[in-house]
């Protein structure tokens, strides 16, 4: 799933041991952008076997517009149910709307070639208009 918003708060990092390490969860409230905007808090895990710190690498700082990957997960612990939302990829919507042409912003550098008008995208020799 996935949700996009602005980050309205970032709360204190959490860190502890267990039996395979330290591990360490950032977790983050994101408010959507909808017509009656939802709150989500989030959370960005590493533990002791991850391959990089995701945390730091996300660089996630108050204020800014994400587009948040997430995964939603239930569990049961002594009759009551509890709810975790975990993110797994982080992308900042700004850079999303200089990657991707259909957001606006771009123009194509020529004009598309049409074999049956004669117009090839501008790349003929003859400038005749007609």
């Amino acid at each position: 799933m996935e949700i996009e918003g602005r980050i309205i708060q970032i709360l204190p990092l959490q860190e502890g041991v267990s039996a395979n390490g330290n591990w360490k969860k950032q977790e983050y409230v994101l408010e959507t952008n909808a017509q009656y905007p939802k709150k989500v808090c989030f959370g960005i895990f590493v533990g002791a076997t991850s391959r990089e710190d995701r945390i730091a690498t996300s660089n996630i700082q108050l204020g800014e517009e994400l587009k948040v990957y997430i995964d939603i997960d239930s569990r049961e612990y002594q009759g009551r149910w509890y709810t975790s939302v975990s993110a797994w990829k982080v992308e900042r919507l700004q850079a999303i709307a200089q990657a991707d042409p259909s957001q606006g912003g771009f123009a194509a550098p020529f004009p598309p070639a049409d074999p049956f008008s004669g117009n090839d995208g501008g790349n003929s020799s003859d400038d005749l208009p007609f």
